[in-house]
């Protein structure tokens, strides 16, 4: 199978899942990506845990800027059922530089490769890196925040989920670009 026709096949797939602006929580769980050892995770297997998803390029300026802080958040969070994700949208040709950025800067957070900008206007709604998702227990997404995430976006949509969806539930989309 060639190149183009793994990217047509893809594309169909990603079409069908994808017909919505944002996915149903079935077709969430279903998505999967590559850990830097190359062994394929899905997103169902952080069932039962609040998922925050990001989106970056390591030619990204902002995705720079917003790492060290997402770590940041994350660590705020440990031992709580919250899983910060970090999913390069580099071409897979540029995984040794994903490699290399990730082991320069010491990123804690775990890093999966293979997402994309089809994927990323999926989920996000924009094919703008960075963007991030919340996801919660059941992966449902409850917030996408377009352009660099600030700690109170991450924060309102997680706490809010973490406290028992009491009170008005967070906005769906942030806008920061």
């Amino acid at each position: 199978m060639t190149v183009y026709s793994r990217n047509v096949r893809a594309f169909c797939v990603l079409l069908v899942l994808f017909s919505s602006p944002f996915l149903n929580a079935k077709n969430v769980k279903k998505i999967a990506l590559r850990n830097l050892d190359g062994t394929k995770v899905r997103l169902s297997d952080y069932q039962g845990r609040i998922v925050v998803l990001n989106f970056w390029a390591t030619w990204c300026g902002p995705c720079k800027e917003e790492l060290p802080r997402l770590g940041q958040i994350a660590d705020e969070y440990a031992g709580r059922k919250v899983a910060f994700l970090l999913a390069s949208i580099d071409e897979q040709k540029k995984e040794p530089a994903v490699r290399e950025y990730v082991s320069e800067h010491r990123v804690k957070l775990p890093v999966f490769t293979g997402a994309s900008v089809d994927l990323l206007q999926q989920l996000a709604g924009v094919n703008i890196v960075p963007a991030t998702l919340v996801i919660d227990e059941r992966g449902e997404i409850i917030r996408a925040i377009n352009g660099e995430a600030r700690a109170e976006d991450v924060k309102e949509a997680v706490d809010w989920v973490l406290n028992g969806r009491q009170g008005d539930p967070p906005s769906a989309r942030v806008k920061r670009y």
